[in-house]
């Protein structure tokens, strides 16, 4: 694949999904410092990945998976990091755009699904971005009836947080 060829796809490919990489690093990068670093490695996987992509899934799927994957190995590099540098918390900077600053629910729901497991963090986010059950497996390499299971109990799960929050408003 020749290089300008390269460039088209990718940048043709930003433009069109920005917006679910977008919503994966805000799930996995707190500080407007984290999210630009996280945004930026998984641009370089992507640029990376444009030549064997083979059409074999639905691009969507190819960026969810190599954000997903790039997003989970940088979460663990970081957690490394900071343990390396003796950090004892961390201070979460909530990255604040325009619809955060309407919604206060939506910095909750982000809250929320950051204290998910990976796993459950990944499919809360393509639930969240209406992939079927079918897609979501492929991209977790889990069976779809265990998605389902997982998604019926995310959902129960953050039912039950969100009926909790209201009650201590």
């Amino acid at each position: 694949m020749k290089e300008d060829e390269q460039q088209q796809i990718f940048k043709s490919w930003l433009n069109a999904h920005q917006g679910l990489l977008f919503k994966i690093v805000r799930a996995y990068a707190f500080s407007t410092e984290d999210r630009e670093d996280l945004f930026q490695e998984i641009s370089l996987q992507v640029w990376r990945s444009v030549p064997n992509f083979r059409n074999e899934s639905a691009v969507t799927t190819w960026l969810y998976r190599i954000a997903l994957n790039t997003s989970l190995r940088w979460k663990s590099k970081e957690q490394k990091r900071e343990i390396k540098e003796g950090a004892i918390g961390h201070t979460i900077a909530v990255w604040q755009d325009e619809s955060s600053l309407a919604d206060d629910r939506i910095e909750w729901l982000y809250r929320e699904i950051n204290t998910l497991h990976e796993i459950d963090r990944s499919l809360c986010l393509m639930l969240l971005d209406d992939f079927s059950y079918k897609e979501m497996a492929d991209i977790t390499g889990i069976s779809e009836s265990n998605v389902a299971v997982k998604i019926h109990r995310l959902k129960k799960h953050l039912a039950e947080k969100s009926k909790n929050k209201t009650l201590t408003l």
